[in-house]
């Protein structure tokens, strides 16, 4: 008689590998290694178990990325650039709400929740690669601040670091800590009292 028990354990149970190559293979690859990433974190983002979720061979993961924190990565970054850009409207104001509601729409799917999350957990093979890469987005975002100094917006000893960090900061709180929205009202919120405290003061 067969047995038709599940199998309790079905990260152990194997998944035929589909014939998928080059761009559909990678995409399945990436996908799944977010789904996992987001799910089970870094522990459970193994190549063979991003390989099965994806149905394709181990090897063929190895062949094309080379190492698991390739891969790790690539699923991460992958399309992120795109995702936010550095508006340049000509107000200060408008260019950073449009900035901040795309990171929060971002912060908002499993690929940049899993990049944040992951940006906090210890891995030592992860932490010299993985960690520019919020900074490094948020340096080019602290370009739209300079240029509101440089229009009068903003006083001329305005930060623009530390004003980017005042408004990233709250949204990347809430994603990791409360799970909070953090819609359109919320970024516009943020922004405001950001720049309450950036403007030039009129003297009495």
């Amino acid at each position: 008689m067969t047995d038709t028990t599940p199998d309790p354990d079905p990260a152990r149970t194997p998944v035929p590998p589909l014939r998928r190559r080059g761009e559909r293979m990678r995409q399945a690859v990436l996908a799944a290694a977010v789904d996992l990433l987001t799910t089970q974190g870094l522990a459970g983002a193994t190549v063979a178990a991003v390989a099965r979720a994806a149905g394709v061979h181990e090897t063929s993961v190895y062949r094309r990325w080379g190492s698991r924190e390739n891969l790790i990565l690539d699923a991460l970054t992958s399309g992120l650039d795109t995702a936010l850009p550095i508006p340049d409207t000509g107000g200060v104001r408008d260019d950073l709400v449009r900035f901040f509601t795309a990171l929060a729409h971002l912060l908002d799917t499993a690929q940049g929740q899993a990049l944040l999350r992951l940006s906090v957990e210890r891995d030592d093979t992860l932490d010299d690669r993985r960690g520019p890469y919020w900074s490094e987005r948020l340096d080019r975002a602290a370009a739209m601040v300079q240029r509101g100094v440089e229009r009068g917006e903003l006083a001329a000893g305005a930060d623009p670091g530390l004003l980017v960090e005042a408004v990233s900061g709250p949204l990347f709180t809430r994603v990791l800590l409360s799970g909070a929205p953090v819609g359109p009202a919320y970024v516009e919120r943020l922004v405001d009292l950001a720049l309450n405290g950036a403007r030039p003061r009129r003297e009495p």
